[in-house]
C-alpha cells in the first residue's frame, strides 16, 4: 500500500450540502429554512426565548450555591488498593501516598488530596500517607496491621 492510495472507509465522509442552488438541486430558494419568519433570517439565537413572556429560567427561585473553599477529593477504595498491591503495581512495604498511586496508575491526579473508603478488603499490611480516610477504612486497614497517617487538624 503506498500513501496516494490511501482512503478513508466507505461512507466514513459525507459530501457537504450545497443550498440555494437553484430549484432542481432539491436545497434552493430557501434553502432548507423553511419560509419566512424570524428563524429563515440569519442571525438568529432564541434559546429560552418565549415571545416576551418572562422565561422560565427567571421564574423560578434561586437556589444553593457553589462554595468556592471546598476541596476536591480523589476517592480510592481499598480494593483498588489491594489489587494495585495483587498486581505488584505497589509496593506494601513502602509508604502508599499521591505520588505513588499515580505512579500504580491507580488514579490520574490528586487535585487537593487523596480519601481512602473501606469498599472492599484489605488483606496486605499498608502504610497510607494520605488526605482522608473514612471511620470503616481505618479500622479495616488497623486491622491488617496497617497504619494511616492524617494531616493534622488546623484548629481555630
Amino acid at each position: 500500500m503506498k500513501l496516494n492510495e490511501l482512503r478513508d472507509n466507505e461512507g466514513a465522509t459525507h459530501s457537504r450540502k450545497r443550498l440555494g442552488r437553484g430549484i432542481g438541486s432539491g436545497k434552493g430558494k430557501t434553502g432548507g429554512r423553511g419560509v419566512k419568519g424570524q428563524k429563515a433570517r440569519s442571525g438568529v439565537a432564541i434559546n429560552g426565548f418565549e415571545g416576551g413572556q418572562m422565561p422560565l429560567y427567571r421564574r423560578l427561585p434561586k437556589r444553593g450555591f457553589n462554595n468556592i473553599h471546598a476541596k476536591s477529593f480523589v476517592t480510592v477504595s481499598l480494593a483498588k488498593i489491594q489489587a494495585a498491591i495483587d498486581a505488584k503495581k505497589l509496593d506494601a512495604k513502602e509508604t502508599v501516598d499521591a505520588a505513588a498511586l499515580i505512579k500504580a496508575g491507580v488514579i490520574r491526579r490528586a487535585k487537593d488530596g487523596v480519601r481512602v473508603l473501606s469498599d472492599g478488603e484489605l488483606k496486605a499490611k499498608v502504610s497510607l500517607d494520605v488526605a482522608g480516610a473514612s471511620k470503616a477504612a481505618l479500622e479495616k486497614i488497623e486491622k491488617a496491621g496497617g497504619s494511616v497517617k492524617l494531616p493534622e487538624a488546623k484548629s481555630e
